[in-house]
């Protein structure tokens, strides 16, 4: 029974080399010279009809070089835009993007003179033995590779790879939220029922921060409806060049309509703008906040799925200097005329972090007071 092959490639390699891809994507091994054979007809029969791939040279000298392309239909008189040439060792990794787009694919299967050739920078053939070789050498066809001339260089592998895209979305969620009514009420009822660990504090003031438009008072809105079950049509609500709140407003979170308040108060301000002393600049900002989940992504209930959105909030603790935990995505009614269980346990669940964030902050400055003890001061 024959043995699948098995990619020399190891898992660091392997990284630097999907890092020069432009989005997400996987290495499926299609041929292994080591165990399909050292001839070039072996390698060319596993090009399929089209495809993008990647062939990869394990040069005795440790390091690794290689090419990718994309085949659309035939090899001959094809325009390669997209391809490259890479280098990678246990030290560094580069990657030589095509300069001539017609002259960077060689290729010629016929009269028993099989060739693939990435310009003049990498060769693969056969020698007069029907063996496989490879010359490697810079040309004017991909950016300067700083590589020497080398007529059959030593190597121990061949391989080529398909690239298969990976998508937006993930196969599992990097986080793990339940979407269903029993969370959402779950939520909801902890949001009514807290009351901060600290006793001497009866109330959380939660201050809203950030550029025009970036939603703040959306966001409270959002809330207020979630607690009310329906959607808030409320003023001081848009997306201005200034921003519609010109001082801090302070916004109590009730139970519902006409009910008694939470322990929350959300409080709204005068925007951020490009002062440099805030720290954070709207540019900055924006850079983080501007782009939506991809179409047919749009769910919330894969807020957790998309990659797209996990490398935006990655982007989003690395400008404001935190750890990816302290970034919570949320979904503001803004379009919406009635409220949906998903987008609620999105807020809701943000605000239940933001509550435990405050206990967290007073664990060691101001422990629980004991029952019989008379409530400090601070």
């Amino acid at each position: 029974m024959a043995h699948a092959a098995v990619s020399a490639l190891d898992l660091g390699r392997e990284k630097q080399l999907l890092k020069f891809f432009p989005e997400p994507v996987r290495l499926h091994l299609i041929y292994r010279a080591r165990h399909h054979g050292f001839k070039m007809s072996d390698l060319i029969s596993k090009f399929d009809q089209v495809g993008r791939f990647v062939v990869i040279v394990y040069l005795e000298s440790g390091t690794m070089k290689g090419g990718y392309l994309s085949k659309q239909s035939d090899f001959y008189l094809q325009e390669y835009r997209g391809a490259f040439v890479f280098e990678i060792d246990h030290q560094k990794a580069n990657v030589f993007p095509v300069v001539k787009h017609r002259d960077s694919i060689i290729f010629n299967n016929k009269y028993n003179n099989e060739i693939l050739g990435f310009g003049d920078c990498l060769k693969i053939y056969n020698n007069k033995d029907k063996t496989l070789c490879v010359d490697v050498k810079e040309d004017d066809t991909y950016t300067p590779t700083g590589w020497s001339e080398e007529l059959e260089v030593p190597f121990m592998d061949v391989e080529l790879h398909r690239i298969q895209s990976v998508g937006d979305v993930l196969l599992n969620p990097w986080r793990e939220l339940s979407w269903t009514e029993k969370e959402r009420g779950s939520l909801r009822k902890n949001l009514v029922s807290f009351k901060p660990a600290c006793q001497s504090l009866n109330r959380v003031r939660v201050l809203l921060m950030g550029p025009p438009g970036s939603g703040k008072s959306s966001f409270i809105n959002s809330v207020r409806s979630v607690m009310f079950g329906r959607v808030l049509l409320l003023p001081f609500i848009g997306t201005a060049t200034k921003g519609f709140i010109k001082k801090l407003k302070s916004y109590d979170i009730r139970s519902e309509r006409g009910g008694k308040s939470t322990a929350l108060t959300l409080c709204d301000v005068l925007a951020l703008g490009e002062d440099e002393t805030t720290g954070l600049t709207l540019t900055d900002a924006l850079t983080v906040i501007k782009g939506h989940a991809p179409e047919g992504h749009k769910d919330v209930k894969f807020v957790y799925s998309s990659r797209m959105l996990q490398e935006k909030m990655q982007k989003a603790a690395e400008v404001v200097g935190l750890p990816v935990s302290y970034v919570l995505p949320v979904k503001n009614y803004s379009s919406e005329l009635s409220v949906s269980c998903n987008t609620d346990i999105l807020l809701l669940s943000a605000v239940h972090h933001i509550l435990q964030a405050v206990d967290d902050t007073y664990e060691d400055y101001c422990p629980p007071t004991p029952a019989d003890a008379s409530p400090v001061t601070v």
